[in-house]
């Protein structure tokens, strides 16, 4: 067996109930999902943090967890290296003692800890404390520590989370180079697709603690199969769906859409991109409705335009639609003609 990370667990936690399985092969897989989803409850089972009610856990050919035949090997038998969120350094060590006290070898930690210094340019802030140094200085001590105590598999639990949105690109880049180089399973958290897409081939959904068929980035952001799947791809649109051979009919909105292809018949729910929304010279056309402007709020370069179908009650979900300001030169009209075109109509 190759080195890949097996899982298929179940753990109930109150009434919340984790029911992963995946396969990570020999590709970084990202385990994406919104906040509260399971994702991190995944990887403290993995990890050894938590114990699974059922399943197994294989790493690499070597069983770490099987509940049938009583197989719990204790966090530090794994060989799993975790990276936090907040990183969890230790606040009263050195950047120096951060690294030293993971190498095994007490023989070697003097030569380890200064070669994993180097490599992640941390040689001049070795006396400093993690609270005296940067979020990236912080997010290398992190990672020079997992490497020191050579592990079989990265977990990274949001690894960009905790850091300001001008830090990100460069860490994302150092990380991504750290990653190319180490040749065991990783497994990457995170709750950003882009960030997924960007730096993992393969993904797995959760969705409120249950995971979705492992799938390549490009076939879920292509074609996402649920609706969860679709939020996460940058979905903004759901209404109720109900199939009417190549149309399809939108009750909340009082809309009959023509689609590119016969709806699914056991398709229930329809997804719309908000960039989707095109403005309608005139009505009569092809999916052109009038809409009420309900709000606008203005971007550098958008309007998004939240709107009601007219007809639709108030209650309904509003329409969001996003649109180049370029086509408001002065004020948005209080009511618009738009159209969706058929092809932009995602079946869930």
């Amino acid at each position: 067996m190759g080195l890949s990370l097996i899982v298929d667990i179940q753990k109930k936690l109150g009434s919340f109930q984790l029911q992963v399985q995946f396969d990570t092969q020999q590709q970084p897989l990202a385990l994406l999902g919104a906040s509260g989803c399971g994702k991190s409850l995944t990887l403290k089972c993995i990890a050894g943090i938590l114990k699974p009610d059922a399943g197994r856990i294989v790493l690499n050919g070597v069983t770490v967890f099987d509940s049938a035949a009583k197989i719990d090997l204790p966090p530090q038998r794994r060989q799993v290296g975790y990276l936090f969120q907040h990183y969890a350094l230790f606040p009263h060590m050195s950047v120096l003692q951060n690294i030293a006290v993971a190498v095994k070898d007490h023989s070697r930690r003097r030569q380890v800890s200064a070669q994993l210094m180097e490599r992640f340019q941390l040689s001049t802030v070795a006396d400093l404390r993690p609270e005296q140094i940067s979020g990236g200085q912080q997010q290398r001590c992190a990672l020079a520590r997992i490497l020191a105590a050579e592990p079989q598999a990265i977990l990274l639990d949001e690894p960009l989370s905790a850091l300001d949105s001008y830090l990100r690109f460069q860490l994302e880049a150092d990380l991504a180079g750290f990653l190319s180089q180490f040749p065991g399973p990783v497994v990457w958290v995170t709750h950003d697709q882009g960030e997924a897409r960007r730096n993992c081939p393969r993904v797995c959904v959760l969705d409120q603690g249950h995971s979705q068929e492992v799938q390549t980035m490009d076939s879920l952001v292509r074609a996402p199969k649920t609706e969860a799947a679709a939020r996460l791809c940058g979905w903004e649109n759901f209404a109720d769906a109900q199939a009417e051979g190549a149309f399809v009919r939108l009750p909340q909105w009082g809309l009959l859409l023509k689609c590119s292809a016969p709806f699914p018949q056991d398709a229930h729910r329809v997804g719309i991109r908000a960039g989707a929304l095109r403005l309608a010279p005139a009505a009569g056309g092809e999916n052109v409705f009038s809409c009420f402007v309900v709000q606008q709020i203005r971007d550098l370069s958008l309007r998004t335009l939240l709107l009601r179908p007219e007809g639709a009650p108030r209650t309904a979900p509003l329409l969001r639609g996003d649109f180049k300001k370029e086509l408001f030169p002065g004020e948005v009209p209080d009511r618009l003609l738009v159209s969706i075109p058929p092809d932009a109509l995602l079946p869930l």
